[in-house]
């Protein structure tokens, strides 16, 4: 009798079944590291919680399924009249049921609730990331709305709720709410000021309507979205609400939905706005300044979305390689795929250290913090978005061509992995914004020496890179065209004192010598040999 050919051997059982929060070492250690002492019992359980959903094969299936079935556009009813509605596959509302039950669009009041929701939202967009940008948007409009008290009594409960309530109807109504934001306009992009939707003041105190386009407009099926338009003295914000208070639908008419790379369970549109009520937020003029708080959270959850992506393109990696036997052993055993793995792990440990420090910095709140994060966001946005996809595509390579299918959900991590680096400005718009604050704000640039100044001494390679740093600063003329290069640096310092102040040593050691001293090729996989690698790769296993 002939042998089976479909036995299946030499494959590594699925990663399922697991705790994504406990089995993250860097992450539960920064938890506890920023956490008040009597928070730890509740958020450790909250998080755990969270994180063994997230490691379930429920919910890993929801993730698939709502990619698979991406959101559809319904512009009118059967009877020809406009409802500019989208329709999104179940497995999307429980995703974002789940998210918001678990209180990941709730951080503003609660105490250390910024550290907590960075985890949380860290831990559960690993399940499925095109769903994290309805949870971003309502979290980031807190601080916008608190411009207008009257707007902030109004709405803030309903965004900070644990009550997923969909459908369209009018907010008060609505256990909970959701925010999405269109701030770019065709002609424009991230030259806001170039936008040319129009705001006509109506007689009622801070109602307008206006009338123009969005090219981008987030989460089209939220309850209420901030947006930019051009009113008398200027530039200005406004609350636009799907439904207006009587029940009737506000003008909204969505053109299109965009067909991305990826975030496919997402609905990203363009609308059209044409005497469409809105709601002034903060003064005429000052559009820019009021809800550049919302651009500076939903920044720091583009770093927390890339770390999710690199952690679970490392921990998928880690699992497949130490399951997978070639050439005579397990792959982990293999010095060279050491290598690769350990050089992912430390990207993708420097950047859940750095994001749950930018997170620590808004629960402290102090002015010494808020200088801080001035620089760090945008440096932190910059730098950690664009490790983003190269180690996604590292690891899918760890994979061989198993990784390259789709079943094995590295595909759908390497299509999302340029998104953060795009959304809420490109490289070059982060770059510039830190050689603004860097000309203007002086109080900010001392925050962020005074914070990598913490771990002057601990390593020679960091002090080494300091001094030149600070040579860097010292010149700034021309500086633009070498701002990447500046702000890059910045990034690759904070996280290297992080790590030298908080992370085992062998972390911190392989940093260094790759990161800041120089010793480091083009590729991961190039560490120093001399450096030792098993307990970086050990950190990064998970056990089911």
């Amino acid at each position: 009798m002939a042998a089976s050919t479909h036995t299946v051997t030499n494959q590594p059982p699925p990663l399922v079944g697991y705790d994504v929060f406990t089995s993250d070492p860097a992450l539960t250690e920064g938890v506890e590291r920023h956490l008040d002492p009597g928070l730890l019992a509740q958020a450790r359980t909250e998080l755990s919680a969270l994180g063994s959903a997230a490691g379930s094969t429920q919910v890993q299936e929801w993730g698939v399924l709502a990619n698979e079935n991406p959101p559809k556009l319904r512009t009118h009813d059967r009877y020809g009249n406009r409802v500019d509605e989208v329709d999104f596959h179940p497995a999307w509302h429980r995703l974002l049921g789940h998210a918001v039950s678990s209180g990941l669009t709730d951080a503003w009041s609660r105490p250390g609730g910024h550290v907590r929701r960075a985890a949380g939202f860290l831990v559960w967009t690993q399940a499925e990331a095109g769903h994290g940008c309805p949870l971003s948007m309502t979290h980031a409009a807190v601080p916008a709305l608190r411009t207008d008290p009257a707007l902030a009594a109004e709405w803030e409960p309903r965004l900070t709720s644990h009550v997923y309530d969909e459908g369209l109807r009018p907010a008060g109504e609505k256990a909970g709410a959701l925010f999405g934001m269109g701030m770019t306009e065709k002609q424009g992009g991230s030259d806001v000021r170039a936008n040319t939707t129009l705001a006509e003041a109506l007689p009622g105190e801070g109602e307008y309507l206006l009338r123009g386009h969005k090219w981008f407009c987030s989460a089209p099926m939220s309850d209420g979205f901030l947006v930019l338009a051009q009113a008398a003295d200027g530039l200005t914000c406004f609350l636009v609400p799907r439904v207006l208070p009587d029940g009737t639908r506000n003008v909204f008419a969505i053109q299109r939905l965009k067909d991305k790379l990826g975030n496919r369970s997402n609905a990203s549109s363009e609308v059209e706005f044409d005497r469409t009520w809105a709601r002034r937020v903060g003064d005429e003029g000052r559009g820019v300044r009021t809800i550049i708080e919302m651009v500076a959270a939903t920044r720091l959850d583009c770093v927390l979305g890339s770390a999710a992506i690199m952690r679970q393109a490392v921990t998928q990696a880690v699992h497949h390689a130490s399951y997978r036997e070639a050439f005579g052993g397990k792959l982990t055993d293999k010095p060279l795929m050491r290598n690769v793995l350990a050089d992912m792990a430390l990207e993708s440990e420097a950047a859940t250290a750095l994001g749950l420090r930018l997170a620590a910095a808004y629960d402290d709140g102090g002015e010494q913090e808020q200088a801080f994060l001035r620089l760090a966001v945008p440096a932190a946005k910059y730098w950690v978005t664009k490790r983003c996809t190269p180690v996604a595509a590292e690891a899918l390579e760890c994979l061989g061509g198993n990784g390259y299918v789709e079943e094995s959900a590295m595909p759908r991590l390497l299509r999302e992995s340029p998104l953060n680096s795009i959304w809420e400005g490109s490289g070059n718009v982060q770059s510039l914004d830190v050689l603004r604050a860097l000309q203007r704000e002086p109080n900010a640039l001392n925050a962020f020496l005074q914070e990598v100044g913490r771990a002057r001494g601990a390593d020679h390679r960091l002090d080494g890179a300091i001094k030149s740093l600070l040579t860097e600063l010292a010149d700034l003329d021309g500086i633009e065209g070498r701002a990447r290069r500046l702000v890059e640096r910045m990034a690759l310092v904070l996280q290297g004192s992080l790590l030298v102040r908080h992370a085992p040593s062998e972390v911190a050691d392989a940093f260094c010598a790759s990161r800041l001293g120089g010793d480091w090729g083009s590729a991961f996989g190039t560490l120093p040999h001399t450096l030792s690698l098993a307990p970086i790769v050990e950190r990064a296993r998970v056990r089911t």
